[in-house]
């Protein structure tokens, strides 16, 4: 498992500092203030991939699984009152709670759940499913009872029950979905612990306590604002108790700066990030449609120097392949020094990049990085613009506002793009679409197709055998790699400050689970 390390104010360490927050006695009441550093460009949770729709969405909608508060990554049932998987682990069948109602008041039922997923795994024309990938493997869904859903798979899937707990897969209302497939990009209908109250664009998001909710005694807030605001007004906030947190995370010099101005009011969390950021490339556009131009840019890079000094400005700290560092299909460090772009010996790495790009007619090259205009974004642009520059190429640094980012991205109207994933789980089945064909997988922007990459995926999805699968892992990681239609760049190192009188909230090595605030209350 990821390492976990906790911290409070002054940054002492305390090994049970989750547990003892988890036992103290719950009050009821309150408004927890958080900030929020974008604008969610939809808010629909199926299309979405950004931090800025699934942390407003959160609280007010449910999953038929979910990850456990304090003991991620075990997984236990949200809608789902017991589950059971059948011998041959290709039937799931999920008993749901009764009585569970929606915002408007009418029931939850399993054609809700089914509605909800066949919307994933095969999207009406005009709707993104950005997870349709992960769904590949169902065959159907059927709905015995009114309370009963059955996933059957046409084959083993090892992670399955991961994407019946990703907290993307929101149940939307199957009757609003039947009137418009394309309700949930404009409208908020959940069955989570609050109901949506308003969003004035550009200033607050708010819900407020849903006392139809499922779980009784929960939630324990009255209410919710998130607060879109820059990270130098979030700092200003925090550090002078206008906000109570800022869920998403900060880089180490802002950490201090917020401990310092709270003092004894702060608590602080800190734990490696199933978050990283990838140099991805237009494989439609020359010459990143070479292999040799792709791989000579992403052997020129020297990710050891970037971890230790962007590490002490930034999140951006781990280096890892396409797998999180350190979890349990990862590259060993013994093991990445060894692949294309992650040895030490940058003299010979650009030496070799050098003459990949002279081999395919390139040694003048000239391009434009498009980019996020937010931190780290900037930090890792700047620093990769100065990597190349050491090989003779030179780049033109375009910083997006997040929606002309992701239309970009999605169309194909870039040269080189730094994109970035956060995975919900370190399992592979989840982690490695980032890299195989863009016509299997939503979230691949590389827009390349490579058959074999996807073979090896398929093939270790769904091996049972824990050596086997490793053995298939390394294959599609050095393939990747080689190929570099994508690559990463660098792992974050997740920080969150937040005001001590938050009380039971799941810190996680990704930002985008535990959000929907249910647990958590506020001390006086």
């Amino acid at each position: 498992m990821i390492a976990k390390t906790l911290l409070t104010a002054g940054l002492a360490l305390l090994a049970a500092g989750q547990v003892a927050i988890a036992q103290e006695q719950p009050r009821r009441g309150g408004t927890l203030n958080f900030s929020i550093a974008a604008e969610p460009p939809t808010y629909d949770c199926h299309a979405s991939s950004t931090f800025a729709v699934i942390q407003r969405m959160a609280p007010h909608y449910s999953t038929v699984l979910k990850y456990e508060p304090h003991k991620y990554p075990a997984i236990v049932g949200d809608l789902a009152e017991s589950w059971t998987v059948s011998p041959d682990n290709l039937s799931y069948t999920v008993k749901l709670h009764p009585g569970v109602l929606f915002h408007d008041g009418t029931t939850l039922t399993s054609e809700d759940v089914k509605a909800s997923y066949d919307r994933i795994a095969n999207p009406p024309a005009g709707i993104n499913s950005a997870r349709r990938d992960s769904m590949v493997k169902l065959d159907s869904i059927s709905t015995p009872d009114p309370l009963t859903v059955v996933f059957k798979l046409k084959e083993v899937d090892v992670a399955f029950l991961n994407n019946l707990a990703s907290p993307w897969n929101c149940i939307f209302s199957a009757a609003k979905l039947k009137a418009d497939p394309n309700f949930p990009a404009k409208n908020v209908l959940g069955t989570g612990p609050f109901k949506f109250t308003g969003h004035v664009a550009g200033s607050t998001w708010t819900g407020e306590r849903f006392d139809g909710y499922f779980r009784k005694g929960h939630p324990y807030l009255d209410g919710f604002r998130a607060i879109t605001m820059s990270s130098s007004a979030m700092l200003n906030a925090l550090a002078g108790g206008q906000v109570d947190a800022e869920f998403r995370g900060v880089s180490p010099p802002e950490r201090d700066r917020i401990v310092r101005e709270l003092g004894q009011n702060a608590q602080v969390f800190e734990e490696p990030w199933l978050l990283h950021m990838l140099v991805t490339f237009n494989n439609e556009k020359a010459p990143f449609n070479d292999a040799r131009v792709r791989k000579a840019l992403s052997i020129a890079i020297d990710r050891w120097g970037a971890g230790a000094s962007l590490g002490r400005i930034s999140p951006l700290r781990n280096v890892g392949g396409i797998l999180p560092p350190g979890s349990p299909y990862a590259s060993t460090d013994e093991e990445l020094v060894k692949l294309p772009g992650f040895g030490k010996d940058m003299v010979a790495a650009r030496a070799e990049a050098r003459r990949l790009l002279k081999e395919a007619g390139q040694e003048n090259l000239t391009f434009t990085l498009a980019n996020r205009s937010i931190a780290p974004y900037v930090a890792n642009g700047i620093y990769l613009i100065d990597q190349w520059r050491q090989i003779g190429v030179k780049v033109e640094h375009q910083q997006l506002e997040l929606a002309a980012y992701f239309s970009s991205m999605s169309s194909g109207n870039y040269d080189v793009i730094i994109d970035s994933f956060t995975d919900y789980s370190p399992d592979p089945n989840t982690g490695a679409i980032k890299y195989i064909s863009t016509d299997r997988s939503p979230q691949a922007f590389s827009r390349h197709t490579d058959r074999k990459l996807d073979e090896l995926f398929d093939l270790q999805a769904k091996t049972t055998d824990q050596a086997e699968r490793r053995k298939l892992i390394r294959e599609l990681e050095f393939r990747a790699l080689d190929q570099a239609y994508a690559v990463p760049f660098l792992y974050w190192h997740r920080i969150v400050v937040m005001n001590q009188r938050v009380r039971n909230w799941s810190m996680s090595p990704f930002h985008m689970i535990y959000q929907d605030l249910g647990d958590v209350w506020l001390r006086p």
